[in-house]
């Protein structure tokens, strides 16, 4: 299985990586930002601000730091005790916390709006495609007929049924990813940890940027999109100013070398999508950046322009397979 990875450099900050594409991000070098660096969902995170009061600043980070170590014993596939894995294993989950109703009612939203497209129950296809080709020598043209049916009918968001109280599966065998939005949806959360802690000024990349303000001197961050993990030169630069950016590829997790099974698994189909070389989406908020990201790599042009265009705030950039860039504004 072949994964790539995104990096980012901040001034002189070392580089780092998260899944998805590999952008780069440029800081001002007019004032001293405190920086960290660790782990969010099982990939590296960053965390740049500029503060007034280091000692406050430093204690902001903590608060931040917690804040994502608590969302991620929520939301995390690889911890066997987070509200998600215990949900999968059992079908079902009393008393779940706010923060996993909150960010399936998003889901919910987010399937909607993208005819079913977006859609978080795809995990038992992922694990039939993990299935076999973990296996010695597995066949090229991947799982048998009958394996991916099987795995087809555990899919579909409309069966699973939630609210405060309770949260369950309507179909026997189903689980749930949230890969596609609980990254976004964390920034999101640190950055209102950082705002209200009077934060002005700020990148925050938990699997996705987001932008506090912008630099001090009152430039835009700027992103440089590369093709892959090795790669020094950008092809494209995006800027942010007090939004989110999440970028998504098929090269960014493949199970084979030709990337015809891939991460962008179609929900409908259970295919995996190569139809663009990266689509980069800029939206008000990392939730709805990050699962727009996943969701347009499912979709012709012509339905991401109908489906962009209905949602305020939304910028998406398009780099086809020929090598050709389309920008579309809501």
């Amino acid at each position: 299985m072949r994964i790539n990875r995104r990096s980012v450099l901040a001034g002189s900050a070392c580089s780092m990586a998260v899944l998805a594409m590999p952008p780069f991000a440029f800081a001002s070098r007019q004032a001293e930002p405190l920086i960290w660096k660790g782990q969010a969902l099982g990939a590296p995170a960053k965390i740049i601000l500029y503060h007034p009061d280091r000692e406050r600043a430093q204690g902001l980070l903590r608060e931040a730091v917690r804040e994502a170590e608590r969302l991620e014993n929520i939301f995390s596939l690889y911890k066997t005790n987070s509200e998600l894995s215990r949900l999968n294993r059992a079908g079902a989950l009393a008393m779940p916390s706010p923060e996993l109703v909150e960010l399936l009612t998003i889901c919910r939203d987010y399937w909607t709006l993208s005819s079913g497209l977006f859609d978080p129950t795809i995990q038992p296809l992922w694990q039939c495609l993990y299935q076999h080709f973990s296996q010695a020598d597995p066949s090229p043209s991947g799982p048998t007929r009958a394996q991916w049916d099987a795995a087809l009918k555990k899919v579909g968001f409309g069966h699973v049924l939630f609210n405060e109280t309770r949260i369950a599966f309507a179909q026997p065998a189903m689980a749930l990813t949230l890969n596609g939005i609980a990254q976004g949806f964390i920034t999101d959360r640190v950055v209102s940890v950082l705002e209200k802690g009077g934060v002005k000024h700020g990148l925050v990349d938990m699997g996705e940027y987001r932008a506090i303000g912008t630099q001090p001197d009152g430039e835009p961050w700027r992103i440089g999109i590369a093709e892959l993990e090795s790669d020094r030169d950008p092809v494209d630069y995006l800027d942010i100013s007090n939004q989110a950016l999440a970028t998504s590829s098929f090269a960014g997790f493949q199970f084979d070398e030709k990337g015809r099974f891939n991460h962008l698994l179609n929900p409908k189909t259970g295919y995996s999508s190569a139809l663009y070389q990266h689509i980069s989406v800029q939206a008000p908020s990392a939730a709805a950046a990050d699962a727009w990201a996943t969701a347009f790599n499912l979709m012709e042009v012509p339905q991401i322009k109908a489906v962009a265009e209905k949602l305020p705030g939304l910028s998406v950039s398009i780099r086809t397979r020929e090598g050709r860039n389309i920008r579309l504004d809501s």
